[in-house]
């Protein structure tokens, strides 16, 4: 069972991909898309029997993989506590993700290609989820980001798009070799890469150093260090963020799968299943919460002024991962967890549900051509409201009912503030201010969106400057998907999503509205300990000492934020308007991203460029082409041109020829013989 879980993903891959052409465009769907939902299925059987049920850790070899003198790594599902969620959510998603795609994508003549790569995507995750050693997560992790190159660059003939798969892929790489890195640490250091060796050998490595450039560095710090760079790639932490909001790129679907349940997710997992490794080394933890406090805030000050559906949506989703870090570094492990698991529900349904306002308005994405929407599309209003108060984690502390954001959310703000310590103080400040940012940009969207009056025929100036493609619509540039330029409907004209659609959008709001409060205890409360066993190591709670004013906290700023985007975007919108066209500096500063992009065209791109055109012309062209073998074999043909001149058919040339060549002999001999 737990292998076909794993493995059904990769059949339905095959068969859409190899077959589609034979099948058709709508047996490629159906086959996928049941795959998916049976493993999902399967999943919530493994889940209740491995994680509620209190089971043993199940590890099913699948093959023999590499077998090179002691080193030993064989091809194993592994299915413990921490499996298990990360199965229910990648399966789940991608099941409901299938099932959305059938109607959101029923006008592309690709297809099956297009769900042959979902399911391999899903299959990559499921690989890296249930990696029993550090070689097989590391062939999951990279089929993971070949697939999100693919699926982002799925309309290829979009010229953004193709940027867009090539600046994750390039981005990815970076983190990646830092990954790489750790992994050959891993291996020099303690003989093996199987997780339970790894996690048993590592107290023993406590304290202890090695030397590198005349320096000592603390070698867990070091390795931990390295696996989190790569978890910072893939999980878009600040400096390594850029990727993310460019993924938008690609169809809907792939949006939601990418940064709710996937592959944004594999950097939280990665530090949660080596949570013996990091609990050893203090210095990583700080890095991690500060790294993870950081982005949630630099991310939240982006989504503040953003006018794409799908990006501001896409910084919330950089913004929540910064949470799921911060809570690892305050050894939180569970609530990071938790949050990774609520975060799918209403992350998914907000990115699903914008894709269902996207259809409505004929693909149009820019919110300011939006407005009054509520009436002409009901259900996705509905949706996207639960989707909202589960991100802004609406709920009431003292007695502890909301929203699923309510209790992951609250549980990683309060944890770093018991910590009781700088760097603890450090995310729990970033993390709170960032808290009432989310609710302001959360419902800045849903306001300019659905309420207001309806902007589809007013013209919008864009004053901060966004490069071109940033306001892109949600469909390839080519012929056979539709035009290059976009039209807002009128509002008569703005219909509601089909049942295809509509069904995942509802499943989804159940679990945004029940799952925090269902799963609570299990994760973080009375029952986490049995519930996690050795898959995670989990802290003892301290939330009861908690001050009141820690505990309303979120609550407090999550009004104030909401308020906010009303007094703006409903009582007086024209104020918002003008303080926008204004360009205030730091407006132009969040709305540009902090200038994340410019300062590494500036630093990285342009260098790069002129570096390889200086190895194209000079090294290549020069060298290469001048003197090496295109210039040698330039030479031989000269010389055998000049050869055929001696061919001239006389033969006193010929006599010429021989007695100079007598003469030329004579004369080296003579040289020779008079040499002392």
């Amino acid at each position: 069972m737990y292998a076909a879980i794993v493995f059904l993903p990769l059949l339905g891959c095959v068969i859409a991909g190899l077959l589609g052409r034979v099948i058709g465009a709508r047996a490629s769907e159906l086959v996928t898309t049941g795959l998916l939902f049976a493993s999902a299925a399967l999943s919530v059987v493994a889940f209740g029997q491995v994680a509620l049920g209190g089971g043993e850790t199940q590890i099913i070899q699948v093959l023999s993989w590499i077998h090179s003198g002691s080193f030993v790594a064989d091809w194993t599902v592994r299915v413990d506590s921490i499996t298990a969620v990360m199965l229910v959510v990648v399966t789940g998603v991608s099941s409901l993700v299938h099932l959305y795609s059938i109607g959101y994508m029923h006008e592309d003549p690709h297809r099956p290609r297009f769900f042959s790569y979902l399911s391999l995507f899903t299959f990559a995750m499921l690989m890296l989820v249930t990696s029993n050693n550090f070689l097989q997560l590391f062939f999951g992790w990279e089929g993971v980001g070949l697939a999100s190159y693919l699926l982002i660059g799925f309309w290829y003939t979009k010229p953004s798009a193709n940027a867009a798969a090539m600046k994750a892929f390039i981005v990815n790489r970076v983190g990646d070799f830092g990954f790489a890195l750790g992994i050959f640490g891993i291996w020099t250091v303690f003989g093996t890469l199987d997780f339970d060796e790894v996690f048993a050998a590592a107290p023993s490595m406590v304290g202890r150093t090695f030397e590198f450039a005349g320096m000592y560095p603390d070698i867990l710090t070091t390795l931990c260090l390295l696996l989190f760079v790569g978890a910072m790639g893939k999980s878009a932490q600040l400096g390594l963020h850029i990727w993310l909001p460019d993924a938008m790129e690609g169809p809907t679907p792939v949006s939601a799968l990418i940064h709710a349940a996937t592959m944004v997710t594999a950097g939280v997992f990665l530090v949660c299943r080596c949570s013996p490794m990091f609990e050893l080394s203090p210095f990583a933890l700080q890095f991690v919460t500060i790294v993870g406090a950081s982005t949630a805030f630099f991310a939240a000050t982006v989504g503040l002024f953003q006018n794409d559906i799908k990006r501001v949506i896409a910084y919330s989703t950089c913004s929540q991962l910064g949470y799921m870090f911060a809570a690892a570094g305050v050894a939180a492990y569970n609530a990071a967890m938790f949050h990774l698991f609520t975060h799918a529900f209403f992350k998914a349904l907000l990115f699903l549900g914008a894709g269902s306002v996207i259809h409505a308005m004929h693909h149009e994405q820019d919110m300011r051509k939006m407005g009054g929407l509520a009436k002409a599309i009901p259900f996705t209003w509905a949706m996207m409201l639960i989707g909202n108060l589960a991100l802004t984690g609406v709920g009431i502390p003292l007695l502890h009912v909301g929203f699923a954001g309510f209790y992951s959310k609250d549980a990683i703000i309060n944890s770093t503030f018991a910590a009781h310590t700088g760097v603890g103080s450090y995310a729990f400040t970033l993390l709170l201010l960032a808290a009432g940012m989310t609710s302001f940009y959360a419902w800045r969207q849903f306001l300019l969106t659905f309420h207001g009056p309806y902007r589809g025929n007013a013209a919008v100036a864009d004053h901060g400057h966004q490069p071109a493609d940033d306001h892109s619509h949600d469909e390839p540039l080519d012929d056979d998907h539709g035009h290059h330029e976009h039209h807002a409907p009128k509002l008569s004209e703005v219909h509601e999503s089909p049942l295809v659609m509509l069904v995942p959008l509802g499943v989804l709001a159940l679990g945004a509205l029940f799952s925090g409060g269902v799963f609570f205890q299990y994760f973080l409360g009375e029952g986490a300990h049995h519930f996690w066993r050795e898959s995670l190591v989990v802290p003892e709670g301290h939330e009861g000492h908690l001050p009141l004013w820690v505990e309303f906290g979120p609550l407090v700023v999550t009004i104030i934020g909401f308020l906010i985007a009303y007094y703006y975007y409903i009582l007086h919108p024209k104020l918002a308007a003008a303080i926008q066209a204004k360009q205030s500096p730091i407006y132009l500063f969040f709305y540009n991203k902090w200038y994340f992009d410019e300062l590494y065209d500036l630093i990285f791109v342009r260098p790069a460029l002129k570096l390889g055109r200086f190895l194209w012309k000079r090294g290549d062209g020069t060298v290469i082409d001048g003197l090496g073998p295109d210039g040698i074999a330039a030479r031989v043909l000269d010389a055998t041109r000049g050869a055929v001149k001696l061919q001239t058919g006389y033969l006193y040339h010929y006599a010429l020829a021989m007695l100079l060549g007598v003469v030329a002999l004579a004369t080296w001999f003579v040289v020779q013989g008079g040499a002392p």
